[in-house]
């Protein structure tokens, strides 16, 4: 996991059917050596650009999403409200 911002919406006038119903948006990631790299994520949280989101890839990703068949690599889990310091 890791802690993105979402910059901007993604649309795809065709796509995989499997595909269909899900939110996408483009997301840089702004915690650790990949802080400034941009990836397209699927929201399953109803975030909106400008907020800052925890991401999951792989298996954990589609596992949001509820089937490991659909073709995700990232989906946006939660939205961060603070940091905390610990």
């Amino acid at each position: 996991m890791f802690a993105g911002r979402l910059v901007d919406s993604i649309w795809a006038t065709r796509k995989s059917d499997r595909l269909s119903g899900f939110k996408f948006v483009m997301a840089e990631i702004i915690d650790g050596s990949d802080a400034g790299k941009r990836i397209i994520v699927a929201d399953t949280v109803g975030a909106g650009i400008g907020d800052r989101v925890i991401i999951t890839t792989g298996s954990a990703a589609r596992k949001m999403l509820g089937n490991d068949d659909i073709p995700v690599d990232a989906a946006v889990i939660g939205i961060i409200d603070e940091d905390c310091n610990f």
